[in-house]
């Protein structure tokens, strides 16, 4: 194995600074939505006049109407931003209740109870939502506020129509929830290509339009999702809604091929990912040069990345305001090296050698441009599809289940196979791990690439494969959002996970399998990325085929 000298990687966690002068002209604004509502709102309000945060604040609300399984205002998320030259972050994530604890989805034999952290009341955190969006409109937005709720207001009064897909993941929630929460109460009905609508929850858009997000925290909208909790006996109080606050960050950023990575810090674990991903293998260019993409030794060399950033992951990383996590060292190059130093390019490292370096389904994202070349990379959950299955009575909105994000357990695995420590523990008040990384590239002070993705401990390689397909390939951005996707995340011991949307050809396979891999398919599609890529004033956009997404182009 070789492994590079370090030349042109930089890791930081800094704001940078912007060029003196910001003024760009592109032919025009752009939104990659994963639903073609979103899509169409997004472009109204940019043919309005409105701003990339006017349209990404329509865009949310829409989806959370539209598109119930992902889209919410009863979830969280981060917001990257890059507004007149400068770089923004914005985590809104959901925090947990006061009265939470760290041992409160165990028996008292101290063992993890199936699905107590992913159904019912007592799964969800804190939502963040409409806090994180009117917080991003009261510094950016344009436009009126109430103006961009409208939109949403009107599909959820006057019905949207039900796709595929959504429909048979409605179907399986029914499944899986019947007689544990009242979704089917709401979400029974919602069959495919008929009109869906949702009166309470236009009611409670209404009062929000009105009355911006005080109504949420601490109004009627806020008295009624705390009479759900005690109904449900969940945790979530008045108290608890009332003293939510969304935090403006410092965006993480990686210097790479000349080009600059803004993306999503603590409590994310997504950017150091992220920065660990693309240190790691340019470390590693020798045994990459000339290498097929998704070949087997490609394959092999991802996985060998991966298993490291998920270990340091599982050890190192939570809420920075509860935690003081390791950030600078675990991205700084000489660190990057020794891991990188620690494969070897033809044979599994075995698991249990691969610890911590240093000593001591469902989401959804869209992207959105305006034509002054101001771009938002929005990514928000329920965590699950349909969250928590706890429809908010006479609210009619969904609560999230992201408490299944913190580790209920050290060394239990989560919903989604990935394992946490004592930094991701249950605490009141604290904010859970996640793995959404809303991204932004940018080159000379202008954006060049806004992508994101839902798929939770799958997002970051997702998008680091979708970046390596652009820039190390030079694929189109069709292309590179359609291409094969693999993943491994340490646990289970040598596994690559698959997808029936682009299966591995059968010799690749055969040599995964003969090195001593086990490939699963994972059995949900990898991802479903919102792109826009920008080359000087032209502008281009890429739903991923695996999902029912809709790009525009707004001139």
């Amino acid at each position: 194995m070789r492994v590079a000298t370090f030349k042109t990687l930089a890791l930081s966690v800094i704001f940078a600074v912007s060029s003196p002068v910001y003024a760009i002209a592109l032919e025009g604004g752009a939104v990659a939505s994963p639903d073609q509502y979103g899509a169409e709102v997004a472009a109204q309000i940019l043919k309005k006049g409105g701003n990339a945060v006017d349209a990404a604040v329509a865009t949310a609300f829409t989806l959370a109407v539209t598109y119930p399984e992902a889209g919410n205002i009863g979830g969280g998320g981060f917001m990257t931003l890059f507004m007149n030259g400068k770089p923004y972050f914005i985590d809104y994530r959901e925090t947990a209740p006061k009265a939470a604890s760290r041992d409160m989805y165990l028996d008292e034999k101290g063992n993890v109870i199936p699905g107590m952290s992913l159904i019912g009341a007592r799964a969800s955190g804190v939502p963040g939502t409409v806090m994180g969006l009117w917080e991003a409109h009261q510094k950016f937005g344009k436009l009126p506020w109430s103006e961009l709720l409208t939109p949403a207001i009107g599909y959820a009064k006057n019905g949207f129509t039900v796709a595929e897909k959504q429909n048979m993941y409605g179907a399986e929630a029914i499944k899986q929830l019947n007689g544990k929460t009242n979704f089917g109460d709401y979400f029974g009905n919602m069959k495919k290509g008929e009109t869906f609508r949702q009166p309470e929850l236009a009611k409670t858009l209404e009062r929000i339009a009105d009355k911006g997000a005080d109504e949420f925290y601490k109004g009627q909208t806020a008295d009624l999702l705390v009479a759900q909790m005690q109904a449900d006996n969940g945790l979530i109080t008045k108290q608890d809604l009332a003293d939510y606050k969304a935090v403006w960050r410092k965006p993480l950023h990686v210097n790479f091929n000349g080009n600059t990575l803004y993306t999503a810090p603590l409590p994310s674990s997504g950017g150091v990912a992220l920065a660990q991903l693309i240190g790691i293998k340019e470390q590693l260019a020798d045994d990459f040069k000339g290498v097929p993409l998704n070949s087997a030794r490609y394959i092999h060399l991802l996985a060998e990345i991966e298993k490291r950033v998920f270990a340091d992951r599982a050890n190192y990383l939570g809420d920075p305001d509860f935690s003081k996590a390791p950030v600078n060292e675990l991205i700084d190059h000489v660190y990057l090296a020794d891991r990188a130093r620690e494969i070897n390019p033809t044979a599994i490292s075995p698991t249990e050698n691969v610890k911590a370096g240093l000593e001591s389904h469902q989401t959804t994202h869209f992207s959105i441009v305006d034509a002054k070349g101001n771009a938002v990379s929005n990514t928000y959950t329920l965590n699950w599809d349909y969250g928590s299955g706890v429809v908010v009575k006479g609210a009619g909105f969904l609560m999230n289940d992201e408490m299944d994000d913190f580790s209920s357990k050290p060394g239990v695995a989560n919903a989604f196979g990935v394992v946490g420590g004592d930094a991701n523990a249950i605490e009141p008040g604290k904010r859970m791990l996640s793995s959404m990384s809303p991204s932004l590239v940018t080159r000379d002070g202008a954006v060049i690439l806004v992508l994101g993705t839902p798929g939770g401990s799958r997002i970051f390689t997702t998008v680091f494969q979708v970046l390596n397909n652009l820039y190390d390939f030079h694929m189109p951005l069709k292309d590179a959002v359609a291409a094969q996707r693999v993943h491994h995340q340490l646990l289970p011991k040598d596994t690559i996970y698959t997808e029936k949307f682009a299966p591995l050809n059968e010799k690749v396979a055969d040599e995964l399998k003969a090195m001593g891999y086990a490939l699963k398919d994972q059995g949900w599609s990898m991802g479903n990325i919102q792109a826009i890529k920008i080359d000087g004033t032209k502008v281009e956009t890429a739903s991923d085929p695996r999902g029912r997404g809709v790009g525009k182009v707004v001139k």
